[in-house]
């Protein structure tokens, strides 16, 4: 027998022989991830829809002809195509498509700083709590059910009424009430991974609690979380339209799609494109999220991978 042929493939060199683990059919997590994320075309297809929306709201001064403020009361209500304005102008002469560029930038970062702000209270609260347990776990855990037994609108209304009426506020609102499903869905990931083998290595290592937090538990539970908030993504822009819609939000002469819906509800008999056009951009705005979380969702959840 021809032991040199039949020997297994070694690398490392003839003085120290270690072994290729890896075999030849490996495939990085990033591509992976890319080749189970590109399977839903809808996920694609939301994912260009975010790319352009997020590229008009970064070129909102270059892309918007007019000022969106700016008042012209010799050119109210103009229709679509009238007198250089593409989308026509509302019941104050402001142009109409320069103020849904630039509701795209309200819209989009007020969605933005609410989930960054949810999320941080979120993964604290929710981290803490799975981690430590305990009376800790039982006191977040009341609050988070305290706050889930109001409909979440409702609570936000009501927060709002306290705050008063601005675009801030509305942040501020809607960052209170919606940072308990991550808390919540963090807390249980927790719970499932910290009595896990490489957690209790870490321990006998002796690694502090912050440290097996952020370097080893964090890591493992983050997939989740992500798919929640590219899915929140869309229900923020959807509520921030809503309590602006109900004059709770931003103020005109701001331009933000919700506000700019309230402006066309008067309007619908005389000039219906006036909240035909940011309701579009709503729809299309939050389809885009939806789309791209489901891909997220298929490409990061281990038990969907065929």
């Amino acid at each position: 027998m021809d032991l040199q042929n039949s020997a297994a493939p070694m690398t490392g060199g003839p003085d120290r022989a270690i072994p290729d683990e890896r075999p030849e059919s490996y495939v990085s997590p990033l591509v992976e991830f890319w080749l189970s994320f590109k399977r839903n075309r809808l996920a694609l297809v939301g994912a260009g829809m975010l790319i352009v929306i997020g590229l008009i709201a970064v070129l909102a001064p270059v892309l918007a002809p007019y000022n969106p403020t700016a008042m012209n009361f010799k050119e109210i209500l103009l229709r679509p195509g009238t007198q250089g304005h593409l989308l026509g102008t509302d019941d104050l002469g402001m142009d109409v498509l320069s103020r849904l560029i630039w509701g795209s930038r309200v819209s989009l970062s007020v969605a933005f700083m609410v989930i960054a702000v949810s999320l941080s209270i979120g993964i604290f609260v929710g981290s803490v709590a799975g981690y430590y347990g305990g009376w800790i776990d039982m006191v977040f855990m009341r609050l988070v059910d305290i706050l889930y037994s109001f409909p979440f609108f409702i609570l936000a209304i009501s927060i709002m009424a306290v705050l008063g009426p601005s675009l801030r506020n509305v942040m501020i609102a809607l960052a209170m009430v919606s940072w308990t499903g991550y808390a919540r869905l963090l807390r249980g990931q927790f719970l499932a991974l910290k009595e896990a083998e490489f957690v209790e290595g870490a321990r006998a290592a002796g690694a502090s609690d912050f440290r097996i937090i952020t370097r080893y538990l964090l890591p493992n539970a983050v997939a989740p979380i992500i798919v929640q908030a590219t899915l929140g993504m869309a229900g923020t822009i959807l509520a921030a339209s809503g309590l602006s819609f109900l004059g709770m939000g931003a103020q005109p002469p701001q331009p933000e799609w919700g506000a700019m819906l309230n402006t066309g509800r008067e309007y619908m008999r005389t000039a219906p494109y006036l909240a035909t056009y940011p309701g579009v951009a709503i729809l299309l705005t939050s389809l885009a999220f939806n789309f791209v979380g489901d891909g997220l969702r298929d490409a990061l959840d281990p038990r969907l991978k065929q």
